[in-house]
C-alpha cells in the first residue's frame, strides 16, 4: 500500500493513490465535511457513474442529515484510472470491488472502519457492492441505503443494457457521458461488456445476504427497466432489520427521479439506528412522487 497522494484533479474532486493485487490505481475522491462525530456516509455509483455524475445529491443528502460524506470513483470511471482497453472484467467484478478495492481505499483515507463504521450509500451495481462488502465484513459497516441494486440478472435487465449499447455505438449517449469520464471507452466497456457476458448470466448474490447484521433501507422504483422489485423484497426475505421503499413514477435512478423522498428517507432511516439518535423507523409503504 502507498502513501496517500491527495492530488487535486478538479473543481473538488482529489486523487489518491493505492495498490490492489499488485496493480496501482489513481482513485478519484471527493469528501463532504461534517461534525467530526456524524455518521460517514460512502456513496458507491451505478455501472455508468462517477463522481460527477452524482451531481449535488451527495451534498444535497448529507447537508439534510448534517453527515460527513465521501464520494470515489470506482477504477475505469471518472477521473481513475481507466481500465485497459485490452482488459475484459469478469464475473466478479462486482465481488472485486467489495472485497478489494473498497478496503484499500478505506485503508488509504485513513478510515478506521473498525473504530467508527461507515454507512454504505450503493446505487445499482454499487448498492451490489455496499451488499457484498457489509456481508463480507458484517461488523465493519454500520448501515446500508442501496437504490435499484442487483442480487442476480434479470432477463429484462439484459435487455435494456443491451440498447444502451446500441445507444453507445450509434447514439448520443457517448457523447454525454464523456463529460464525466477521463475515458469515456474505459467506462462504458468495462460496464457493458461483462454484463452481456454469458458467464455473468451466474451472477448471483442472494447466499450471502443472510451475513448483513446492519439495518437496510432498500430501494426500488416501479418504472426502473433495470431491474423489478424482486430484488429489494429479496433482500427484506433475508436480512430481519430491512426497511423497504418502493416509488412509484421512478426509474432506475431514484435519487434523480424521487430526490425528496430519497433524502427524506435515509435522513430518517439512519436516525432510527445510529447509536444515541433519536427518530423512528419508516413504514415499509409505497410512495408516490407526481
Amino acid at each position: 500500500m502507498s502513501a496517500p497522494d491527495h492530488r487535486p484533479r478538479d473543481a473538488g474532486s482529489s486523487i489518491v493513490a493505492l495498490r490492489v493485487d499488485g496493480q496501482s490505481l489513481d482513485l478519484e475522491y471527493r469528501r463532504i465535511d461534517g461534525p467530526r462525530a456524524a455518521p460517514l456516509l460512502v456513496f458507491l455509483h451505478e455501472g455508468l457513474g462517477s463522481v460527477a455524475m452524482w451531481k449535488d445529491f451527495p451534498d444535497r443528502l448529507c447537508a439534510a442529515g448534517g453527515y460527513r460524506g465521501l464520494v470515489y470513483s470506482r477504477p475505469g470511471y471518472g477521473r481513475s484510472t481507466p481500465r485497459p482497453h485490452a482488459e475484459r472484467w469478469q464475473a466478479d467484478f462486482l465481488h472485486r470491488q467489495a472485497r478489494d478495492v473498497l478496503p484499500a481505499l478505506f485503508e488509504a483515507l485513513a478510515v478506521d472502519v473498525v473504530a467508527e463504521p461507515p454507512w454504505l450509500f450503493g446505487h445499482s451495481d454499487g448498492g451490489s457492492i455496499a451488499l457484498i462488502h457489509a456481508a463480507t465484513w458484517p461488523d465493519r459497516v454500520a448501515g446500508l441505503v442501496v437504490m435499484a441494486p442487483h442480487l442476480d440478472v434479470e432477463q429484462g435487465g439484459i435487455d435494456s443494457i443491451a440498447l444502451a449499447r446500441d445507444a453507445y455505438l450509434h447514439g448520443d449517449l457517448r457523447r454525454k457521458l464523456a463529460r464525466h469520464h477521463d475515458d469515456v471507452d474505459s467506462a462504458f466497456h468495462g460496464w457493458n461488456d461483462v454484463w452481456l457476458s454469458e458467464p455473468f448470466r451466474f451472477f448471483d448474490i442472494h447466499a450471502l445476504l443472510a451475513d448483513i447484521a446492519c439495518p437496510v433501507l432498500a430501494i426500488q422504483g416501479y418504472d426502473d427497466r433495470y431491474g423489478t422489485m424482486a430484488h429489494i423484497d429479496g433482500i427484506a426475505d433475508a436480512v430481519t432489520d430491512t426497511t423497504l421503499l418502493k416509488l412509484h413514477g421512478c426509474g432506475h435512478s431514484p435519487h434523480r427521479d424521487s430526490p425528496t423522498a430519497v433524502i427524506e428517507a435515509t435522513v430518517h432511516f439512519v436516525a432510527a439506528h445510529a447509536p444515541g439518535a433519536g427518530g423512528t423507523a419508516l413504514e415499509d409503504r409505497p410512495i408516490d412522487i407526481h
